[in-house]
């Protein structure tokens, strides 16, 4: 696995935004999902790094980055991509979970991206993400009951699954489940990921925004969700998006881009080749055509 190299810069209201950077080749942001850090798409940008220059974002309250400061909202995190992007060039983005949804939001009304590409987004549509959790994990939060409002979260988001489990058995189940460093990590963000969710609750309704993603959009998702209320969410998306296309991975789950991401990286390797050839063959006909 490449090197990952670390670079800091500002974003638009001050706030250092670090970025972890590999490889050789077009330009690419690699936006990281909630409850997660860099380091955690290391591998994923090794994948890609072969063909492309990956640049992973430390988003806000992690690593070498600012907090998230009273400020905080879903356009501080399109500030730092655009800062990220300024500096380095890039014209191709991927986001997985929430930062699926940055990805998103950046591209919205935005010409300087020629193709994004997302893994099971954090777009609700109707509720279809659950967050009526957050109340009660940010108390919990506040009275310094971080792994208790861990197991809120965990109960929230997965009302369906993990919902339905009393929260004295998932108490056990998650300790013994979770490697050490990573719950430690998780419950070091938890109050990073509500801030997170309740944007995502925030944009719930604003559909009709994501008609101005111009670029070329690759929407996936992986098992599970063929029914679910969030498949249908991510369908509307992709009929919303003029130039989107969609594609599903049934053996693989929502954490793969950090867990398993062989298969997710070779189809976006390959949807970014195609559209960075497409996006070269019309440049070149129009200048062609202003040729005299």
């Amino acid at each position: 696995m490449p090197d990952l190299d670390s670079r800091t810069l500002a974003s638009a209201d001050g706030t250092a935004v670090e970025y972890l950077s590999t490889g050789r080749g077009p330009h690419v942001i690699v936006v990281p999902g909630a409850l997660a850090t860099a380091c955690d798409m290391a591998a994923f940008a090794a994948l890609l790094a072969g063909r492309h220059t990956v640049h992973v974002v430390q988003r806000r309250g992690r690593g070498g980055s600012g907090p998230q400061g009273n400020r905080y909202g879903i356009e501080r995190e399109c500030e730092d991509i655009e800062a990220v992007r300024a500096r380095t060039g890039a014209r191709l983005i991927f986001g997985h979970s929430y930062g699926g949804l940055v990805a998103l939001r950046a591209a919205c009304g935005s010409a300087a991206f020629d193709a994004v590409a997302v893994y099971e987004p954090g777009i609700s549509v109707s509720g279809s993400i659950p967050a009526g959790w957050t109340s009660r994990a940010r108390q919990e939060v506040s009275a310094g009951a971080d792994f208790e409002a861990f197991i809120t979260f965990a109960r929230g988001v997965n009302p369906d699954q993990t919902g339905r489990v009393p929260r004295w058995l998932l108490r056990v189940i998650l300790r013994h489940a979770i490697p050490r460093a990573e719950l430690r990590q998780n419950l070091a963000l938890m109050p990073q990921a509500i801030s997170e969710h309740a944007e995502v609750v925030r944009l719930d309704g604003r559909l009709a925004d994501y008609r101005e993603v111009d670029a070329a959009t690759l929407i996936m998702q992986g098992k599970g969700s063929g029914t679910s209320r969030q498949a249908v969410a991510l369908a509307r998306l992709a009929e919303a998006i003029p130039h989107s296309e969609t594609m599903a991975f049934a053996k693989l789950g929502h954490f793969a881009p950090e867990k398993k991401p062989g298969k997710i990286a070779d189809a976006v390797l390959r949807f970014f080749a195609a559209h960075a050839q497409s996006d070269a063959d019309s440049r070149s006909e129009t200048r062609d055509r202003r040729l005299p």
